[in-house]
């Protein structure tokens, strides 16, 4: 699996700061734990194509 990030480069500034105001955990989650730094295992692991917040999609092989 390939992982691409969203190229609305104004949609990427606004993201990456706000994870990098959360320490590095995705703005989208509640809970700060292993599970939801960026990138989110929840992402990782699910079937969604996009992430939560939006930043990371998914490539098909």
């Amino acid at each position: 699996m390939k992982i691409s990030i969203t190229p609305d480069k104004e949609k990427q500034k606004e993201i990456l700061e706000a994870i990098k105001e959360n320490d590095g955990y995705c703005c989208c989650q509640l809970q700060k734990n292993e599970r939801t730094k960026c990138i989110c295992l929840n992402f990782l692991e699910g079937s969604d194509e996009w992430c939560h917040c939006g930043l990371y999609h998914k490539i098909p092989d």
